[in-house]
């Protein structure tokens, strides 16, 4: 057994495989992969095993292409059959939102140039005619879908990495991990020590206990899931072709052909946890006792629409563990707050997503970034607030509700609320309606004369959309107060701040008292890996601003340059709270509260100061992200409610008051002002957002300089464009795709919203460069189907900057 290794992979299930081999393939051969069983052992063995390739997301959808594609070429790789079975997939909507669904979805599908699409009832009654189409309003196809053999894929991974030169221990436990000085790793196991330079957990049900060597607390959780296999089925045995599989997702099942037979699973609303102190280390290939009592209801609709599996008998059942995340979602990346400690567990439709997963964490810990934007996946998304209270009510939400659809601006209020500030009573009692970020509640908007207290889910406007479009034009026409207390905020302090700022950082520092700055973050490939303020308040202090849901992912990149002897850095997230005045009468209200001097003289845009404002001491910035006149106003957490109470007293009386973040998203996209997350991505280049302004290529050297100087001249692959759009009950919200008139896929929509102040829906976007010009006529595919739409030179709002600047 080797001694030294450039990776140590902990679980030989599917995903620790996968992982291994990839790591082989980009060009580790010195790597080492423990599994304490053998291999399979845990959830993989007894996986339903599906593939399939749409996905909500357009980069998950690419990561399952990338794994089903695989497969073939795994077997001809290293001769191991992987036991592909791609007879196709249908996919059956019986409500008009699922058909919304599946439509933008085949929209998505026509702009990748990925294969699916609509069939109607007679094809797809010829190619499944044990299915009953009655009450199903649309149907899609995907000729790849299908499934896999789960030790057959496991197995061609595991030879295809030993072809590379990694070596796999079968029954040998990894005992601890120790973090050396150096940032290597001692993996300590019961056949011997490995020192390593990277250690990967993709223990799957034992992750939880893997990560705990280390210090982690992941936040996962198992449950028990069944399916059932019928015997054979005499219309199966008759038909000489294999059958598609069923995604009839409003029945909450799915349905495939297993043998002659059928196999149906279900996630069904009486869900069982599963080992929720911790998987035991005896547990390898058992099975849970059969209890198809759970999920009769789920057999019942299948029965329904698939009468055969009514008169078959059951041939087997399997009642199995898996193990899951609050999201659903793979816990994936490297850890933060470690060095070089990678994590990919909680995945559910793994043979979907091995292939994918494998590849971009080879990329990860390799290249030192994947190349595609991870990070609704990123285990960086949860932070210690994600406690084993929420966990579960989330992982409970997720598994009973498996099949349902995620709706743009849904916000599920399981295991909530987690984390409130001082001013969250008060905000309940004005009305507010909460979501939720990184953890804290936060205001999306507030409910006053009889509007509703509760807001409603869906593809079209919501019952929300009225109430979030009086706020916005109160803001436009007088004031509006936004509680931005969620913004990640952060202090620089000491001799070599200034020093440390401008290394991290693409922009030139400040170097005046008072004076701030916009500036990007570079990625690893160059891209855009985040977008911050920087202001000086003093000699040798700085405050940094920042994405809120992206403050531990940051830390990555915070942590790559140490900081010079004397200089501190720390996160004022929790210290701080904060408040936008924002509007045309904003500096009346400040000004009522303050005897400091206000006017564009004294305090123009991008200055910054500490003042006192209703007797309480602040830091405030003449910035707004509403694209405004406005000013954003922190205090210490202590003083949020009577801070609040203050501005929204005077803000009233300038005919203001209290606004949510959806009409702040309204107001930034009416300014064309985009995000992190959305339109600042590491997969666009800063010449493509239109942040090369802010990159000073004469300061000296700065992370990741010399990758975007490799690309500094190229010409931009795609285009941040603004557009407007012919919608009448539905908006963009991101995701949609982008068509010239003729059919021709050019781009994709990256955030929408109605603008209430300009009386148009207007989305952002990125189009093929050079496709498009400002005016030319353009498609939408909202609710997947084509809206009208036109190209603008300029944002509608305040295009000059004449407000922002007033």
């Amino acid at each position: 057994m080797r001694t030294h290794a450039q990776a140590v992979v902990i679980g030989g299930g599917l995903i620790g495989c996968s992982i291994l081999y990839h790591l082989t393939k980009h060009g580790w051969s010195d790597v080492v992969l423990f599994e304490r069983d053998e291999l399979t052992s845990g959830s993989t063995w007894h996986a339903a095993a599906n593939i399939h390739g749409l996905h909500d997301s357009t980069n998950i959808s690419r990561l399952q292409h990338y794994t089903m594609a695989l497969y073939k070429e795994l077997e001809k790789e290293t001769g191991q059959g992987c036991g592909i079975f791609q007879p196709g997939s249908l996919y059956l909507a019986q409500t008009e939102a699922r058909e919304h669904q599946l439509r933008l979805q085949e929209a998505k599908a026509r702009r990748y140039k990925m294969n699916f699409y609509e069939v109607d009832r007679a094809e797809a009654e010829r190619l499944h005619p044990l299915v009953d189409f009655d009450g199903i309003r649309c149907i899609m196809y995907e000729p790849e879908g299908g499934n896999v053999d789960p030790s057959g894929v496991t197995a061609a991974y595991a030879a295809g990495a030993r072809q590379r030169g990694a070596e796999i221990h079968r029954f040998t436990a990894v005992t601890g991990t120790e973090q050396q000085p150096d940032g290597s790793w001692i993996v300590r196991t019961t056949k011997g020590d490995v020192r390593t330079q990277w250690v990967v957990n993709a223990a799957g049900l034992w992750a939880r206990e893997v990560g705990a060597m280390a210090g982690l607390a992941l936040p996962l959780i198992p449950t028990e899931h069944q399916y059932f296999v019928t015997e054979t089925i005499p219309e199966i045995a008759s038909m000489g072709r294999r059958l598609p599989s069923v995604a009839d997702r409003d029945g909450e099942y799915y349905l495939r052909q297993e043998g002659l037979g059928l196999l149906i699973g279900a996630y069904e609303r009486a869900m069982k946890f599963w080992a929720e102190d911790g998987t035991p280390q005896d547990f390898g290939h058992e099975l849970f006792p059969d209890d198809l009592e759970r999920i009769e209801e789920n057999m019942m609709r299948a029965i329904a629409r698939v009468p055969a599996v009514g008169a078959a008998g059951v041939k087997t059942v399997i009642n199995g563990p898996m193990i899951w995340s609050p999201d659903s979602a793979a816990l994936f990346g490297p850890v933060p707050e470690l060095r070089n400690y990678f994590c990919c567990a909680g995945i559910i439709p793994g043979f979907s997503q091995s292939g994918g997963l494998g590849r971009l964490a080879a990329e990860w810990m390799i290249e030192g970034e994947p190349t595609l934007d991870m990070f609704g996946w990123d285990l960086a998304r949860f932070g210690h607030w994600a406690g084993k209270a929420f966990v579960k009510a989330r992982v409970q939400d997720q598994y009973s509700h498996r099949f349902k659809i995620h709706f743009p601006n849904e916000e599920r209020a399981a295991g909530r609320p987690v984390r409130t500030r001082p001013a969250y009573s008060m905000q309940k009692e004005n009305g507010a309606v909460f979501g939720l970020n990184f953890g804290w509640e936060h205001p999306l908007w507030f409910s006053i004369d009889g509007e509703p207290r509760e807001e409603t889910i869906g593809f079209t406007r919501q019952n929300w959309w009225h109430p979030v479009g009086r706020e916005a034009r109160m803001l436009r026409d007088h004031v509006g107060i936004i509680d931005i207390s969620n913004f990640a905020k952060y202090e620089v302090k000491g001799p070599g701040a200034e020093a440390w700022l401008n290394a991290l950082f693409a922009n030139k520092i400040p170097s005046r008292v008072g004076r701030s700055c916009l500036t990007p973050l570079i990625g690893k490939r160059g891209g855009i890996a985040g977008d911050f303020t920087v202001t000086k308040l003093a000699e040798d202090e700085y405050r940094v601003f920042g994405s809120g849901m992206a403050e531990r992912y940051h830390q990555r990149f915070f942590k790559m340059l140490p900081l010079p002897e004397g200089t501190t850095f720390r996160s004022l997230t929790e210290n701080m709270c904060g408040f936008n005045v924002a509007g045309p009468k904003s500096r009346a209200v400040l000004q009522r509260l303050t005897n400091d001097d206000l006017t564009t003289a004294s305090f123009p845009f991008m200055a910054s100061r500490r003042i006192t404002v209703a007797g309480l001491d602040v830091i405030a910035l003449r910035v707004s992200f509403t694209g405004d006149l406005g000013w954003e106003l922190y205090c210490e957490e202590k003083d949020q409610t009577a801070l609040y109470n203050a501005l929204l007293d005077a803000a009233r009386q300038e005919g203001g008051g209290p606004v949510g973040s959806r009409a702040l998203m309204s107001l930034r996209v009416e300014k064309g002002y985009g995000s992190w997350g959305r339109e600042y991505s590491p997969e666009y280049w800063p010449q493509e957002v239109k942040f090369d302004r802010l990159i000073k290529m004469d300061k000296g050297d700065f992370l990741n300089r010399d990758a975007y100087a490799a690309l500094a001249s190229k010409p931009a692959r795609d285009e941040l464009i603004m557009i407007s759009i012919e919608a009448k009950d539905a908006d963009a919200t991101g995701g949609e795709p982008i068509f010239l008139p003729d059919g021709t896929p050019v781009g994709q929509v990256t955030s929408g919203a109605y603008g209430y102040h300009v009386g148009m829906s207007l989305a952002l976007g990125y189009v093929k460069a050079g496709s498009v010009k400002s005016g030319d006529a353009v498609t939408v595919a909202i609710l997947g189907r084509p809206h009208n739409a036109v190209l603008l030179e300029r944002p509608p709002f305040d295009p000059d900057g004449k407000r922002l600047r007033a």
